[in-house]
């Protein structure tokens, strides 16, 4: 019997890995900056990669955390990373007024029920009438915490109130209970437990800025050239992450994934995060919310100068399909 030729063989071998499910995806890194290390929303990219999600898709992220916002996007701009994860809506539309090379490829959150801002138990503070005078805490300039509290300021008259960046909840807690800031701001499940003790005492929810109430407040983004190069990996990333999203809140295990990450919280105390902050409605990528008055707000709040027509926005935005 003649021996199978090399060809031959090579054919085998290529056929029995199709009936075996096809060849696996060639593995490409994603450089990702991403703003607050630890929150639900922020953590998607991480609980999926853990997951086995985004290997699945062929995809390796290489995931950077900064201390919010600003940092995350002049990563972007840079093009020290692939993709910048939580950029204030406000921050992008800023960016791309004055023509840096940013595009949103993603909403990562809508609303703002989850943002927070607090004082000391014993502060005299109440509600936000009462921080005429006083420092209140954001992270980054640009970011959706600087948006929030500007329109803190604008809404509620706070001419002489002193917006503060402070960086991370960690970092803003330390300046709150050592008397460097009057109100600070922070996210579940950072916090949570200092609430419960009675130690801090919330007098804000990132809902009370009307103008973000609803709407998308957080993006993911690229830059134009990663999306002209690279396009059919930002397409994978989008699916992995639609996915991750999905199995976040159908599987109990994700639960178990996100605390593990985060360090120091219970099961209990990420599905407590999850369940009281984040409906999966609030994480859903696939559409940016409430453009019509997020657009003239910006010019209100003095992030663009004029504003961006349905031909820019078109440019700005341009987000994968499924």
């Amino acid at each position: 019997m003649k021996p199978p030729s090399i060809l031959g063989l090579v054919l085998v071998a290529v056929c029995a890995a199709f009936l075996a499910g096809g060849p696996a995806l060639a593995q490409e890194t994603l450089k990702i900056a991403a703003g607050q290390r630890g929150n639900w929303d922020t953590s998607i990219s991480e609980v999926g990669q853990r997951a086995g999600i985004f290997k699945k898709h062929g995809l390796t992220l290489e995931i950077l955390w900064t201390q919010g916002s600003g940092e995350t996007q002049q990563a972007v701009i840079s093009d020290s990373v692939d993709i910048g994860v939580a950029v204030g809506i406000m921050g992008a539309l800023s960016s791309y007024s004055k023509g840096a090379p940013v595009r949103i490829i993603g909403a990562q959150t809508t609303g703002a029920a989850d943002l927070f801002w607090y004082v000391q138990a014993s502060s005299p503070i109440k509600t936000l009438k009462d921080t005429v005078g006083k420092t209140i805490a954001y992270s980054t300039n640009g970011s959706s915490t600087h948006g929030i509290v500007t329109a803190f300021v604008k809404q509620y008259d706070l001419a002489s109130a002193k917006p503060t960046a402070t960086g991370g909840p960690p970092a803003t807690l330390t300046q709150v209970m050592s008397n460097q800031i009057d109100v600070g701001w922070s996210a579940p499940p950072f916090g949570l437990d200092l609430l419960d003790q009675g130690k801090i005492r919330v007098i804000a929810s990132g809902n009370d800025a009307t103008v973000f109430k609803g709407q998308t407040v957080r993006t993911l983004i690229t830059n134009v050239q990663t999306l002209q190069s690279r396009k059919a990996v930002i397409d994978r990333y989008l699916k992995a992450y639609r996915e991750t999203v999905d199995w976040m809140y159908a599987n109990p295990g994700a639960l178990k994934v996100y605390a593990e990450f985060v360090g120091g919280i219970s099961e209990v105390t990420a599905k407590r995060t999850r369940d009281d902050f984040f409906p999966k409605a609030a994480v859903d990528p696939d559409k940016v919310i409430g453009l019509d008055t997020i657009v003239p707000d910006a010019v209100t709040l003095k992030y663009t100068a004029a504003p961006l027509t349905k031909e820019q926005l078109a440019e700005l935005i341009q987000i994968p399909p499924r």
